[in-house]
């Protein structure tokens, strides 16, 4: 499972616009923001790592502050070397995972369609949703929308939320398919609709789509105990341990 995992973050990375490989590390790097949370790299796994191949790491960033995402049981000496160098860890996180025989899939409720975006507007709409929800700005960039229509055209499943009114409550992605393997990821719902099920009803529409399309195997992370709780309703189960880990 671990390995399944980690294979399919880095295929995933691999798919960034300016992907780069430095010995054994994938650094997923995409010139069109400063998000960390999309540029950072992951090591590939069973690969020797040595403290010559972190410094190699470091520079590889181009000035850019480095940071990775990984399965630890994948590399499991690694955390030290990167510690060793001056590193920090972020979070460590469980993930979770769910099958087409787990899979629950709940009602959407009342008053809230759930839909994949098509037009630039619902793209536009729906990030601004998931900003505003992770508190950021309630905007969307022409480069997000750019981004977004990439991942899709490389198989990436998006799912929107929209309220009888018109307004985006929230929304979320999943990566593209390596292995029939996806992540699930950026389930986000604006404050005034939150508590009314929609998280669930979003996870749900944008795994069962996964697994029509041939995926077996979907995941994604938690962010506390009622994310989980939501996760958990849906039919994702914990599984495994990664680390995120970063020098600032």
């Amino acid at each position: 499972m671990d390995l399944r995992i980690q294979n399919a973050v880095v295929a995933n990375l691999r798919t960034r616009p300016d992907a780069v490989q430095a010995g054994p590390f994938v650094l997923g790097l995409d010139h069109g923001t400063d998000s960390p949370h999309i540029n950072y790299a992951t090591p590939l796994p069973g690969a020797a790592i040595t403290s010559d191949d972190v410094a190699d790491l470091v520079t590889a960033f181009g000035g850019r502050p480095p940071r990775l995402e990984y399965v630890t049981s994948c590399a499991p000496d690694l955390e030290k070397l990167l510690l060793d160098a001056g590193f920090a860890v972020e979070a460590r996180n469980e993930y979770l995972v769910c099958t087409p025989s787990s899979l629950a899939t709940p009602p959407v409720p009342d008053g809230f369609r759930v839909f994949a975006p098509v037009t630039d507007d619902d793209l536009t709409g729906m990030i601004a949703a998931q900003n505003q929800a992770f508190g950021g700005p309630a905007s969307a960039t022409p480069d997000d929308v750019a981004r977004y229509r990439r991942n899709q055209d490389h198989g990436a499943v998006q799912i929107t939320a929209q309220a009888a009114d018109g307004r985006y409550a929230g929304g979320g992605t999943s990566t593209a398919p390596s292995d029939g393997v996806s992540e699930v990821a950026g389930i986000a719902v604006g404050e005034p609709f939150r508590r009314a099920g929609l998280g669930g009803a979003i996870t749900a529409a944008i795994t069962s789509r996964l697994f029509a399309a041939g995926v077996d195997l979907a995941w994604l992370e938690a962010s506390g105990e009622d994310s989980w709780r939501v996760y958990e309703r849906v039919g994702y189960r914990a599984a495994g341990k990664r680390l995120y880990i970063a020098k600032y």
